[in-house]
């Protein structure tokens, strides 16, 4: 049988717990009044960095922001995403460039990559330069860095210099620490398990 007053008891400390825990979490909604464009970037090993920026932008879309999608390396136009969202969003709110070759790996032509990049940032720069455009969305845009397509100083200074409440969304590996350190948010996704490994192929609807 259970102790009606060991329930009770525990049932108390628990409500002090969560007073206790909405006290900090008022004080800190409080605290974080400023209003801006926030830059995120998605990094690491892991799956899912580009899958949780199109998250960002049905969200984007929900809210009746003019959101554009510029990917870097990708250079496949049958993805799920693209699919969904050109047939479920107005053209004049969503913009989409697929402007990549394809993978480094795959190309081998130094040439056609920067080449390639440099065309996707310039897509990208007039957005960046749009303040019609709440969301900006810049794919697999790390290679470029890691590879040397482009110059990171001055897409630094190019996004420091965006409309004060455009939102950035930079998505791909090995993220330039130059690059962490000017975002706001920064989310590092670790790879723990990969069904490829196991000699599962890309599949349509999962991996893209």
């Amino acid at each position: 049988m259970t102790d009606p007053d060991k329930d009770v008891e525990k049932e108390a400390r628990h409500v002090r717990r969560m007073e206790r825990k909405k006290a900090v979490v008022d004080a800190a909604i409080a605290a974080a009044q400023q209003e801006r464009g926030v830059l995120v970037v998605n990094t690491g090993t892991g799956k899912g960095k580009s899958s949780a920026a199109f998250g960002v932008v049905a969200r984007a879309l929900g809210h009746g922001m003019k959101v554009a999608v510029v990917q870097f390396v990708k250079g496949r136009s049958d993805t799920g995403e693209e699919a969904f969202f050109k047939q479920a969003a107005d053209p004049e709110q969503l913009r989409w460039h697929v402007t990549g070759e394809g993978f480094t790996w795959e190309i081998q032509d130094t040439e056609r990559d920067v080449a390639a990049a440099r065309a996707a940032w310039g897509i990208a720069c007039g957005y960046l330069g749009d303040r019609r455009f709440g969301l900006v969305v810049l794919d697999e845009m790390t290679y470029a860095f890691k590879y040397g397509w482009l110059d990171l100083p001055q897409v630094l200074a190019t996004l420091a210099a965006r409309p004060a409440l455009q939102h950035v969304v930079i998505t791909g590996r090995a993220a330039p620490e130059a690059l962490i350190a000017a975002a706001d948010t920064v989310t590092d996704m670790t790879l723990v398990k990969h069904a490829f490994k196991a000699g599962v192929k890309a599949m349509p609807g999962l991996e893209w």
